[in-house]
C-alpha cells in the first residue's frame, strides 16, 4: 500500500464532498431566468459527486484507510463560492471550471501514484473518475462561451 495513493484519495474525497456542498449552495442562491440552465447542471452533477466520494472512500476502506471527516477537511475551493450578486452566473461558471481543472489534475496526479505502486484497482478508478470531470469541464467551458457571446 502507498502512502501517497492513500493520501490522494483523501485529499479526492474531501474535494468531492466540498464540490457537493458548492454545487448544491450555487444551485440554491443563483437567481434569473439565465440561471436555471446552470441550476440545473450543478443539481445533476451534484449526485454524480456524491457517487465519486463514495467511491473514493469505498477504495480508501479496502486499502485498510479511511476517508477524511469534517474536521479533518480544508476547503480549497474559493472560486466556486456563492457570489454575493446572485444574478452572476458567469462567477458560478468560471469556479465550476477551476474546481474541474484542480480535479483533473488531481485525478491525473493519483492515476500516476497508482500505477507507480503497482495498483491497477485505484488506478482504473481514478481513470474513471477523470473522464467524468473531463466531460464536466468541457459542458461549463461551453456555458461560459455562450455567456460571453451575449
Amino acid at each position: 500500500m502507498s502512502q501517497e495513493v492513500i493520501d490522494l484519495l483523501r485529499k479526492a474525497y474531501g474535494d468531492e464532498m466540498e464540490t457537493v456542498m458548492n454545487y448544491q449552495t450555487n444551485a440554491i442562491v443563483l437567481d434569473g431566468v439565465r440561471a436555471e440552465e446552470i441550476k440545473e447542471s450543478l443539481q445533476t452533477d451534484i449526485q454524480e459527486e456524491l457517487t465519486h466520494a463514495e467511491q473514493l472512500g469505498n477504495r480508501l476502506k479496502q486499502l485498510d484507510a479511511r476517508p477524511p471527516g469534517s474536521a479533518e477537511f480544508t476547503a480549497n475551493q474559493h472560486s466556486l463560492q456563492p457570489p454575493e450578486d446572485s444574478t452572476d452566473v458567469l462567477s458560478v461558471i468560471d469556479g465550476v471550471i477551476d474546481a474541474e481543472e484542480d480535479a483533473i489534475a488531481l485525478y491525473r496526479d493519483l492515476i500516476d501514484a497508482a500505477e507507480a505502486a503497482n495498483d491497477p484497482v485505484t488506478e482504473d478508478l481514478a481513470v474513471t473518475i477523470l473522464s467524468d470531470e473531463e466531460a464536466h469541464r468541457t459542458e461549463f467551458k461551453g456555458y461560459r462561451k455562450e455567456y460571453k457571446r451575449e
